[in-house]
């Protein structure tokens, strides 16, 4: 184009679509190689157990209903319950993961010292994965201890069926239905793209 504007707006619009089609070609490749097709006999799907999940909570665009490996084929809906509040539970955990992994980039490290005893302080702490191996001992014993704590507990599975991960925290509610299936799907999938970013993050 002969603006400058529309050829900046069309390049990047080729970039976008390039990692797009990226991400697109190797998750085909992976259902291609766990399901023999990489992108499915629409008939089979028609009737399919599957259908009994195409309304539910987090089937929404772009991709709607996707389960390349097929845990859900055989329409068990408890199954599908627990791998839905284990989905929710770790895009809790990522969306944590991602601010935490990034936020002190931006801040900068919190005063004072990690571990008194060995002379450790939060600003000798690097930033990312290279910090894993300056956490003294006592603490990864904490944090694996809390992890399993936090997998044992019962009050990790609060919430009926209907309301999966409810823990009283109100802030994602409403009175107004729509409206509080709207923020619930947006958790769902905010917590989708945290487990792909502290991925990536991870990877960088």
């Amino acid at each position: 184009s002969s603006d400058p504007a529309a050829k900046q707006k069309k390049l990047a619009a080729e970039l976008a679509n390039g990692r797009l089609a990226m991400m697109a070609i190797i998750g085909m490749f992976f259902q291609d190689g766990l399901t023999g097709s990489a992108w499915g006999d629409w008939a089979l799907y028609t009737a399919s157990p599957l259908r009994a999940f195409e309304n539910e909570l987090g089937v929404q665009d772009p991709v709607g209903f996707w389960d390349p490996a097929g845990f859900t084929a055989d329409g068990n809906k408890e199954n599908f319950a627990r791998r839905r509040q284990t989905e929710l539970k770790h895009g809790r955990i990522a969306q944590l993961a991602a601010m935490g992994y990034i936020t002190p980039e931006i801040t900068g490290k919190l005063p004072g010292y990690l571990s008194p005893s060995a002379g450790l302080k939060f600003a000798d702490v690097p930033n990312g994965l290279a910090a894993i191996s300056k956490v003294p001992a006592a603490g990864w014993g904490q944090i694996l201890a809390y992890m399993a704590f936090c997998e044992v507990s019962q009050d990790q599975s609060a919430g009926t069926a209907a309301s999966k991960g409810d823990f009283g925290f109100k802030v994602l509610t409403s009175s107004d239905p729509a409206q509080k299936q709207k923020k619930l799907a947006a958790e769902l999938a905010n917590g989708r793209l945290a487990m792909m970013a502290i991925i990536g993050m991870f990877f960088q």
